[in-house]
């Protein structure tokens, strides 16, 4: 039984589905069609419903409960793992609802948590993640960074504004939920759970091997230093990952919740996550 199955290039996720995709464990005779796209297209995709299981923002999983449910491994969940606002310096720095930010996709949990620390921003600019940095340098504006950005904007002289994911801690008081995998309603439920605890049993394998980085790893890294491959790694998987449990899932839960506030619209909460 083959499966559509998309996640981004970042090390986080490789590292993660490493030894699913490439049968280092057992599969119980499950075949997986990767492909491999940054965050905010995996995010239209899902919208979409267009494949089977995916990797998407958790800013994005409001709009596609329709067609997917929620996994319990996998997930980017944590404290001090949120997006930064960052400034080159010279732009003015007290006043971001008149300023032009940059953020990596309009349904990204970036854009969700920068929407709560600043209700009344509007001249926002949808980027790549990856274009980011290069939009601060040239002085076009202000940006949020996501992913191996946290760990390279101060080498270009760039500074940071606002950690949003610690505005998000201090205002909920819960970890920061930044993306997580969902698989399609369609599938039977029975093999929803077997492909979660597929995921899970890749997962434990990374960390088996870990702190050695494989090709896999590497060759996708887009010519990231092994240096930030691992701090990317450390930062994003944990034990959330393994397995949301029931504080990750509250934590969910509290993201539809203020994605509901912000959007004047109604959630149904049923039915969030695979049982």
């Amino acid at each position: 039984m083959k499966f559509t199955l998309g996640f981004s290039p970042c090390p986080n996720d490789t590292f993660i589905f490493d030894a699913l995709v490439n049968k280092k464990i057992d599969t119980g005779g499950f075949e997986f069609d990767t492909v491999l796209e940054d965050v905010q297209t995996l995010n239209q995709w899902a919208i979409q419903g267009k494949l089977a299981i995916t990797k998407l923002s958790y800013g994005v999983l409001p709009l596609v409960l329709k067609h997917y449910v929620v996994l319990n491994s996998g997930s980017a969940l944590g404290r001090g793992v949120g997006p930064l606002l960052i400034t080159n310096g010279h732009n003015i720095t007290d006043n971001v609802d008149e300023s032009t930010i940059a953020i990596p996709g309009e349904q990204t949990t970036a854009h969700l948590l920068f929407s709560l620390a600043y209700p009344t921003a509007k001249n926002k600019n949808f980027l790549r993640y990856d274009a980011i940095e290069d939009f601060v340098c040239s002085g076009k504006g202000l940006g949020v960074i996501i992913h191996e950005n946290r760990f390279t904007y101060e080498d270009k002289g760039l500074k940071k504004i606002i950690d949003l994911g610690d505005f998000w801690e201090k205002e909920t008081g819960n970890a920061i939920p930044l993306g997580g995998i969902v698989v399609n309603r369609s599938i039977d439920t029975d093999i929803q759970q077997r492909i979660d605890a597929l995921i899970k049993k890749s997962i434990e394998y990374a960390f088996s091997n870990y702190p050695q980085l494989n090709d896999y790893i590497r060759n996708n890294a887009q010519e990231m230093s092994e240096d930030v491959m691992r701090k990317h790694i450390d930062l994003y998987v944990n034990d959330y990952s393994i397995s949301l449990g029931e504080e990750g899932k509250k934590t969910v839960r509290k993201l539809l919740e203020v994605y509901q506030q912000l959007n004047d619209c109604t959630i149904d909460f049923e039915n969030i996550f695979v049982r």
